[in-house]
């Protein structure tokens, strides 16, 4: 009776049950492979975006671009290439969450419901944002019209960039800690559960804190980044296990079998 979810799966096969019929045998496929690849390009955003020097801001250290930040144009396309695994994390986020969604258990389908509304929030918020960028601020910035630009650049420590991207990434770990009551079962799905429980307190608390300690809004965006590349690397790798674990046949509970013959 009702379908069953992660959690379901892994308390019945602790207890040496059946095969579940899940929500969705394609929900679980396509949850594999969206962890899987959801860690990886969280990894390689995380690189490409450290090792993406900051060129204005409190992190940066020496030859900073003045305001109005629109001085740039030779630092394309360098200093642009960590947005595009950034696209493709956005994208694969939204599909990772519905996954998540088509196997949570019935009873808890109100909060994978809830985190998914709000990865579809934090996927429409960066992928705007960065658009934005490549395909209005980049042309202007090499076709030197830059009247009016410097609000919009990623250069600028208070500009729309930034702000949109705390924004977005805040929503991220928001949705994260929504579908969290979904994992229930084994030590994977506990340590998933809690990552994600985690980084949110450890999110809102930086929201809190780094103003009152006298930083801007780019700190809390370069921190709430690390949050969320490091929960997305670690709970990547442990769901593409959880949903190739569910994929499993799980066998009937002895007094099923004995009914069955």
């Amino acid at each position: 009776p009702g379908t069953l979810g992660l959690g379901d799966v892994y308390a019945m096969r602790e207890s040496s049950v059946v095969k579940p019929e899940l929500a969705s045998k394609n929900a679980v496929r396509l949850g594999f492979w969206a962890a899987i690849l959801t860690a990886i390009v969280a990894a390689v955003f995380m690189v490409v975006g450290i090792a993406t020097p900051p060129r204005s801001g409190p992190f940066c250290g020496t030859a900073c671009v003045p305001y109005p930040y629109t001085d740039v144009a030779a630092f394309i396309p360098q200093d642009y290439l960590w947005l595009y695994p950034g696209f493709l994390l956005a994208a694969l986020f939204v599909v990772l969450m519905g996954c998540i969604h088509g196997c949570a258990a019935e009873d808890r389908k109100v909060f994978s419901r809830i985190g998914l509304s709000f990865a579809i929030l934090y996927a429409a918020v960066i992928l705007v944002d960065y658009f934005i960028q490549l395909t209005v601020v980049v042309p202007s910035l090499q076709a030197g019209e830059t009247a009016g630009l410097s609000l919009f650049t990623q250069y600028n420590p208070h500009g729309i960039f930034i702000t949109f991207e705390a924004l977005g990434y805040l929503l991220m770990i928001t949705a994260l800690l929504f579908v969290a009551p979904v994992f229930a079962g084994g030590r994977k799905e506990r340590v998933i559960r809690w990552s994600f429980v985690l980084g949110f307190v450890v999110a809102v608390f930086a929201f809190l804190a780094l103003p009152l300690a006298g930083y801007d809004i780019v700190a809390f965006e370069v921190t709430v980044l690390m949050i969320d590349w490091t929960v997305l690397i670690l709970s990547g790798a442990l769901l593409a296990l959880v949903f190739r674990a569910a994929a499993q046949p799980v066998p009937l509970p002895k007094a099923k079998v004995a009914e069955r013959e």
